[in-house]
């Protein structure tokens, strides 16, 4: 497979194109920790790929706590772990971009390709801000974007719907179960960041996108 001869490649951004996954945990692990219970690096990975409600709940499962908490609870919940997060991404700079990720984005905007970010993410214009690469991507896809997460292709497929590029010219960049099962729903050719161990499905495999930009 020549990454070169699709016409567009979707990112996922945590994971791919930054770390912000720590961050991520750092803030649900403050909330677990005021509703007096432990969550895991374990428990955190259940939360890979997933949307910020979807995560919450996830949360409440481990803590026994389900039912414990009125809708309007768990809203306010979410905003305050958002909070957090956000607190946290405020201190990103360029430096913290995945080594040659900048780099490889370059090389495929100079052949032509588009690029995407195709994220659950509500946070990802201000990330990609304060990384400095905004201007890297075609268009930007995210949580605000969408109404169905990952394994829902929603998100990929308005990634290529709104560049006019059939699904089949498309590939995907993931770091998660979710995301991998929604680039093959959405019809395009899965890449996995990791090891086929843990995530199924991809037509190729690789440690990060800076391993792709030789």
């Amino acid at each position: 497979m020549n990454i070169y001869d699709f016409k567009l490649i979707i990112f996922d951004l945590d994971g791919v194109i930054v770390d912000t996954a720590k961050y991520h945990y750092l803030a649900w692990k403050e909330l677990a920790d005021t509703l007096g219970f432990d969550f895991t690096h374990e428990h955190n990975e259940r939360l890979k790929g997933v949307s910020r409600t979807r995560s919450l709940e996830i949360l409440l499962e481990v803590g026994g706590l389900t039912d414990a908490f009125s809708q309007e609870e768990k809203e306010k919940m979410a905003v305050a772990k958002n909070k957090r997060y956000v607190e946290y991404i405020s201190t990103l700079t360029s430096d913290d971009i995945l080594p040659g990720a900048s780099k490889f984005l370059q090389k495929l905007r100079a052949v032509g390709i588009k690029t995407a970010i195709g994220s659950a993410s509500k946070n990802a214009p201000e990330i990609l801000e304060r990384l400095g690469i905004t201007d890297l991507f075609d268009i930007i896809i995210d949580g605000n974007s969408t109404q169905k997460a990952k394994p829902n292709p929603e998100v990929f497929e308005l990634s290529a719907q709104r560049l006019d590029i059939a699904s089949e010219q498309c590939a995907v960049f993931e770091d998660a179960q979710a995301g991998i099962d929604a680039a093959l729903a959405a019809g395009m050719t899965a890449i996995a960041v990791g090891s086929p161990e843990v995530l199924y499905g991809a037509s190729m495999y690789v440690r990060g996108v800076g391993c792709v930009a030789n």
